[in-house]
């Protein structure tokens, strides 16, 4: 009988998913290979309506959108899916193969950064008749042939496209907890298209991956997430939270220009990556600026950063990270002034970020009369960057000069104003402030959302006197009693019902200490 899924480590070039299986019983019922029907019937579409936050009006939310992908059930009776089709899902919702009802879900966890998600059925007997899909325990080999199943727009019935693979790779994949992510990602040529994220993609009767984006502007390049991703990110929500990846967040160069290694007398004999800032200067940092990192382990670097997995498979040396790291660090061997030193490398999963990712968060705000101010996210400056030119003030602003800065500072947050003025006569003579950066209130320098609704609410002084950020720039004045009297009104007028964010609530009525007030609005 399969038992499904077992989450095991082979090593680090082992990689991936270890499964165990008997034929005890007929594969009608417990597949011991996943036939094509057995195959079919452990895939399901998922529908999701999602309430995405607007932050330009951080007050409400955007009207509801229906989306439409794939699943497929894994050990434990789950079903694993990608993150972007229920992320700020408020219903989800999954239909069988061949099935007529759709049967409720809820998202017991999500990676945004690695594109994941697993849900759960309210009625686990559904399992019952559905098994989960066995994933390999291998890489698949190029050109192997491949089929993607899902449910694609344009029909109601599974869809089964062929292709092979073409590419295996250690790619980017986007952000999380402030710091970038990064996985095993293979490109095949099978059609992937909207509908079916969260697919399996199979090689044989065996799962090698999920399918999750198709290449914008290049024809028949798709891509998935591999099993030992998928592994990695079960492995991670095996205690109920999903901690993030391990990464090295130095900044680091090939070495493979011969006027640089001339200029830092690097032998011939030593490859490896350039240690060109690193992310401390403390004395006691274990990397040093100029050091050369030959080794991750006892696995050698290239000039360019690669290191072999097989004799056929190369990728980024930063592979072997989220299988060395303990307790959030990795050793590495550096050449450092003409000798070989081991050292260990803090690798964090997680770190402040001056404009951070919202990642299912709704964005915190507050209005003050016609103002409605809130903190800066990379959604944000996305939702903006269309008119950072046509703003000589945006664009000269930190919002643009610190875009990929870390905090100066523990709680650093660039607050802006979100929307343009509600109408009102307080707001007479001033341009549109939306996207400037509030630089200072009655003279004192701005440290984060929190803090502007901490300087208003105390203030005792008749006028309420802001400064932004970047050239150009007005100043405004307003008398603090009158905007405050107006503020309701306003409210009222145009529909908006909180003056705040729940979080930002909590601390314009002074109900906690600020230190002890929630970080972000959360659905």
């Amino acid at each position: 009988m399969v038992q499904g899924l077992r989450l095991a480590s082979l090593g680090p070039v082992g990689l991936l998913l270890a499964t165990q299986a008997t034929a005890s019983q007929p594969p009608a019922t417990t597949p011991a290979g996943a036939t094509q029907g057995t195959i079919e019937n452990s895939v399901v579409t998922v529908f999701s309506t999602a309430l995405y936050p607007d932050v330009n009006k951080p007050w409400t939310r955007r009207a509801p959108v229906e989306n439409l992908g794939s699943g497929v059930i894994i050990e434990g009776k789950r079903i694993l899916t990608n993150a972007h089709l229920v992320i700020y899902a408020s219903q989800v919702q999954v239909q069988a193969y061949q099935g007529a009802d759709k049967m409720p879900a809820k998202v017991e966890a999500i990676a945004p950064g690695i594109d994941l998600a697993v849900l759960r059925l309210d009625d686990p007997t559904f399992f019952d008749s559905h098994r989960p899909l066995v994933c390999d325990s291998t890489l698949p080999g190029i050109q192997d042939a491949v089929a993607a199943y899902g449910y694609p727009v344009g029909g109601s019935n599974l869809s089964v496209t062929k292709g092979i693979v073409s590419r295996i790779e250690f790619a980017y994949y986007g952000w999380f907890a402030g710091v970038p992510v990064s996985g095993l990602r293979i490109q095949i040529d099978a059609a992937i298209n909207p509908g079916n994220s969260g697919g399996p993609v199979v090689v044989g009767d065996k799962m090698i991956g999920l399918a999750y984006r198709s290449s914008t502007g290049a024809e028949k390049i798709g891509y998935i997430i591999p099993c030992e991703e998928i592994s990695l990110f079960l492995q991670d929500i095996a205690d109920g939270r999903y901690d993030g990846k391990p990464v090295i967040l130095d900044e680091l160069q090939t070495l493979e220009n011969e006027a640089l290694r001339a200029f830092l007398k690097v032998p011939r004999s030593v490859e490896g990556m350039l240690v060109r800032q690193v992310l401390s200067n403390d004395r006691t940092y274990p990397l040093k600026k100029w050091d050369v990192i030959t080794k991750i382990g006892d696995t050698r670097i290239d000039s360019q950063g690669m290191i072999k997995l097989s004799a056929n498979l190369r990728v980024r040396f930063q592979y072997m990270i989220q299988h060395l790291a303990k307790d959030s660090r990795v050793p590495v061997s550096v050449w450092r002034g003409g000798q070989d030193v081991q050292v260990e490398v803090p690798t964090p999963s997680s770190r402040a970020a001056l404009l951070p990712n919202m990642e299912g968060a709704y964005p915190s705000y507050f209005v003050y009369g016609p103002l409605v101010f809130s903190n800066s996210t990379m959604a944000f400056v996305s939702s903006y960057h269309e008119n950072l030119l046509a703003y000589t003030s945006v664009a000269t602003g930190p919002m643009v000069k610190r875009f990929l800065d870390n905090p100066a500072f523990e709680g650093e947050r660039l607050v802006v104003v979100s929307s343009p003025f509600f109408p009102h006569v307080l707001s007479k003579g001033y341009g549109n402030p939306t996207g400037l950066v509030v630089k200072t209130v009655n003279g004192l320098a701005i440290k984060n959302l929190a803090h502007l609704v901490e300087l208003l609410r105390d203030c005792t002084e008749e006028f309420v006197t802001i400064e932004f950020s970047g050239r150009g720039t007005e100043t405004l004045v307003f008398p603090n009693k009158q905007t405050l009297a107006a503020t309701e009104e306003i409210l009222s007028a145009n529909g908006v019902r909180s003056q705040a964010s729940p979080d930002m609530l909590l601390i314009w009525s002074a109900r906690v200490p600020r230190s002890e007030a929630p970080k972000g609005s959360r659905k």
